[in-house]
Order: structure tokens, then C-alpha cells, then sequence
């Protein structure tokens, strides 16, 4: 556990980095710190290793003062990932990877074979091994990053913004393969972020950070979009936070429409009498939907028949037992007005509209209002 305990931080020109800041990080948590800038999310996190000293109050660790510990034995148990991963470019993953651990005595064998099973494990093919940083995407590069801070097995972990520098899409997949990673772990984590949406995502608990570097309120993620302390928090979580809050409610038993669908290479002849409303689900020879074709077809493939190519793809999918916002992000974002539910094998199950959504979404509202009551 890790614990700040009246923390400031004040620079020689008497800028307030940190002020007052009382905050628990759970021992085998992910802690966000979430704010505008100029909050001190940056300047806290780097409290911890002493990348930077406090001003004034305590740092705990395990409940021992984190001042009073040698600083070397501090930072050998704590991993830390920044922005750009930060690799030293004239050494090959595999051994930007075993750094750490040869750096502390672990013999150089050893610890090449460990950091091969750490490039394994956040999901780099062992082909890039001899590869420098440069030859990497940069999300293969965060992905790299994170093995060296998981290589000298620390039980916590700091990560500054890791996932900021990559497109949407890599980031989504970084974030997805990092939450797999917690659930096989358990590290202590403190994650500093901007975005709002990550924090939510990631974060066990959040911590929102106002300008100046106090605490405005701490919770988890659900607690927090749904009762923000006071109108700087809830201005900061978004209007749209009650939209946020569906993805930590289970969807439940929805009312599933068995969709009649067709097969690639089927004859375009046979959509329309499949479709009742001028659309028609595509699926693959094991049922796993593929796309959306309407009924009137232009630019039909050379032999007649049904080809990837004139698949719309807007939709997303919705796994079942997914949450409220999956299932009525699935509706609204497909073009037929059918959101797609598959099962955990990417098969389909069947399709709901927004509207049953909405419905489902007025019982739990009215449940939880009779609750309360």
C-alpha cells in the first residue's frame, strides 16, 4: 500500500506543485490520478520513487516512510513507464528488457531468458527480440516498455501517461492487454492520465486532482461518474458522464432477436428474401458476424455472389453479459439498427435494438430508485 499523508510540494519560486495531499493507493490496485494540467498528477507519482522530494508530509510504502529507505532498494521495487517508453536505442529489445536484472546480479543468460518470457507475455512475437527501438511501432514499443519495468518482478508499478503517444486504436489494444496483465499480476499500480475515459476504464479506484495539486475526490469508478463530489469534478468527469456509467452495469437478459443471416459466397440472389428490412447480416462458416450487407447492392462482385468487399462494417460488436454501453453502443453503431451480440467465441447469439436497450436501461434505473426507497 501506498499512502500520502499531508503531502506538499512547493519549487524554490513558490509554485504549489502538490498541496496537502492526503491519498491511498491499495496494495494490488491500479490507482488513476486523473486532472487538468498543471494539477500535480506528474510531480505526485514521481513523489514516490523520490524522483522528486516532497516539500513537506509523508510517503508511505507498506507503512514504512519512504524517506527513511535507501534509494536505490526503493526504486529496485518499483517499475516505472513513461510516455515514448523511454529505450535506450543502441540496445536490442531483448536486452533493454533484461537491463534491470543484470544490472543487480542476475546472470546475463538468465536474464535474457526471463525478458523472453516477459516480451511474451504483453503479447510481442519473439521475432522482434534482436530488434532495436527504432524498428518498432510505437505501441510495440510501450509494450516493451512495460516488460523492463515487469522484469525485476516489482511489486508496484508507476506508469506516467504510457499509453498517450499511440493512435486510438493501438491505445485501446495496450489498454486491454495491460488490464490482462493486472488481472494475472496483481501489482500495486499508480497510473497518471488525462483522459478521463482511460481512467475510468483502467483505474480500481480514481483520484480527480484539482489545479494546484489537491485532491477533490477519490472513489471508484462507477461512485465517481455516478456522485461527483462537487461541480468541479462532475465538469471534469463530462456530461457525458451518465452514458459512462452504463459500462459498469451488466446488460442482463435482453431481448435477443434470432437474426436469419447469409454466408460469404452465398448468391446475392437469395439476400433480399432474407432481409425484412433491406439489410442482412453476414457471417463466416463458423457463425461469427462479419458485417452488414444491405439488399440493394450496387456494384455486384463478378460472380454473383456475396463478397467481403461490399460488407458495411460500422458496427460493433457486444459480447454477451456485456454492460448496458456496449450493448447500446452495439445498437446505435450499426447500420441496420441491430446491435450484434456474440458469444465469448466471437459466434453469434442474436441482435438487440436501442430501444430494448433504453428499456433495460429504465428497469435498472426504476430498481435502483425502489432500492433506494
Amino acid at each position: 500500500m501506498i499512502r500520502f499523508e499531508a503531502v506538499r510540494k512547493q519549487y524554490p519560486d513558490g509554485t504549489v506543485a502538490v498541496d496537502q495531499l492526503d491519498l491511498e493507493a491499495r496494495t494490488g490496485e491500479i490507482t488513476v490520478l486523473v486532472g487538468p494540467s498543471g494539477c500535480g498528477k506528474t510531480t505526485s507519482l514521481r513523489m514516490i520513487n523520490r524522483m522528486i522530494e516532497p516539500t513537506s508530509g509523508r510517503i508511505l510504502l507498506d507503512d514504512r516512510d519512504t524517506a527513511t529507505i535507501k534509494l536505490e532498494q526503493l526504486r529496485r521495487g518499483m517499475g516505472y513507464v513513461i510516455q515514448q517508453a523511454g529505450l535506450f536505442p543502441h540496445r536490442t529489445v531483448v536486452d533493454n528488457v533484461a537491463t534491470v536484472p543484470v544490472l543487480v546480479g542476475t546472470p546475463r543468460r538468465a536474464a535474457r531468458r526471463r525478458a523472453l518470457e516477459l516480451l511474451e507475455l504483453v503479447g510481442l512475437p519473439p521475432e522482434l527480440a534482436g530488434r532495436y527501438p527504432a524498428q518498432l511501432s510505437g505501441g510495440q514499443q510501450q509494450r516493451v516498455g512495460v516488460a523492463r519495468a515487469l522484469a525485476a518482478d516489482p511489486p508496484v508499478m508507476l506508469m506516467d501517461e504510457p499509453f498517450s503517444a499511440v493512435d486510438p486504436v493501438v491505445r485501446a489494444q495496450l489498454q486491454d492487454e495491460f488490464l490482462r496483465l493486472q488481472g494475472e499480476l496483481g501489482k500495486t499500480i499508480v497510473f497518471v492520465t488525462h483522459d478521463i475515459d482511460e481512467a475510468v476504464k483502467l483505474g480500481d479506484r480514481v483520484a480527480v486532482l484539482r489545479v494546484g495539486g489537491r485532491l477533490a475526490q477519490i472513489d471508484s469508478p462507477r461512485e465517481l461518474l455516478a456522485h461527483p463530489a462537487d461541480s468541479f469534478v462532475a465538469g471534469f468527469v463530462g456530461r457525458d458522464r451518465g452514458y459512462r456509467a452504463l459500462g459498469f452495469t451488466a446488460a442482463g437478459e435482453l431481448p435477443l432477436r434470432q437474426e436469419t443471416v447469409v454466408a460469404l459466397g452465398e448468391p446475392l440472389s437469395v439476400v433480399g428474401g432474407r432481409s425484412s428490412d433491406g439489410w442482412v447480416l453476414v457471417v463466416d462458416a463458423d457463425g461469427r458476424p462479419l458485417g452488414w450487407l444491405g439488399s440493394a447492392v450496387d456494384g455486384s462482385s463478378p460472380d454473383g455472389r456475396v463478397a467481403a468487399e461490399m460488407l458495411n462494417l460500422g458496427g460493433t460488436l457486444a459480447g454477451d453479459g456485456a454492460s448496458l454501453r456496449a450493448a447500446l453502443d452495439a445498437a446505435l453503431s450499426s447500420p441496420s439498427g441491430r446491435g450484434v451480440v456474440v458469444s465469448a467465441e466471437g459466434v453469434l447469439i442474436g441482435t438487440v435494438t436501442a430501444s430494448q436497450v433504453l428499456a433495460r436501461i429504465e428497469e435498472e434505473r426504476a430498481g435502483a430508485g425502489a432500492a433506494g426507497g
